[in-house]
């Protein structure tokens, strides 16, 4: 089981409007080169939905489709694959209001099954996910940092297809 994790800061913005936000899962495509495309089959204001994701992967695409879960009273997502190339994957944002700014904490754990594998394939997808959050978050807010020593490249909005 592998453990990502990473932070942010949206300044001078509220903690309500960045949850509704960091959950329009269709946008990432065009936020995160990583992220080849979402489909969302149902989401807010519902407390449950679900969505599924095609990600660069090495030479190929990691898939999955996942339930995810709306507190927006406790402003936290919790989402669980439900089906695709991970043996397991959970994990939950967990946003807070903090001043005028907003805390945005990411945390995830996954496993793909394959320990003779996992020396390989868990470092790459750790990166993966972490910069398609870093990639969202940044892009998603005008004012934005990633917080604390994630070894990822500063990412830059990526311009919308148009």
């Amino acid at each position: 089981m592998r453990h990502v994790e990473l932070d942010a800061v949206v300044r001078n913005d509220k903690a309500e409007d960045v949850f509704t936000a960091v959950a329009k899962w269709e946008r990432y495509p065009e936020l995160a080169p990583h992220v080849r495309a979402t489909t969302v089959h149902s989401t807010l204001p519902e407390p449950v939905g679900s969505s599924s994701w095609e990600l660069h992967f090495r030479s190929g695409l990691l898939r999955w489709t996942e339930t995810d879960t709306f507190h927006q009273d406790r402003l936290e997502i919790h989402f669980e694959q439900t089906d695709g190339d991970f043996d397991s994957f959970v994990g939950r944002w967990v946003l807070r209001q903090d001043g005028a700014d907003v805390a945005v904490h990411f945390e995830a754990d996954f496993d793909f099954g394959i320990p003779s594998l996992e020396g390989i394939l868990d470092p790459i997808a750790e990166r993966v996910i972490k910069e398609t959050v870093a990639w969202a978050v940044t892009g998603l807010f005008a004012d934005t940092a990633v917080l604390g020593d994630h070894g990822l490249a500063e990412p830059q909005p990526v311009a919308a297809a148009g």
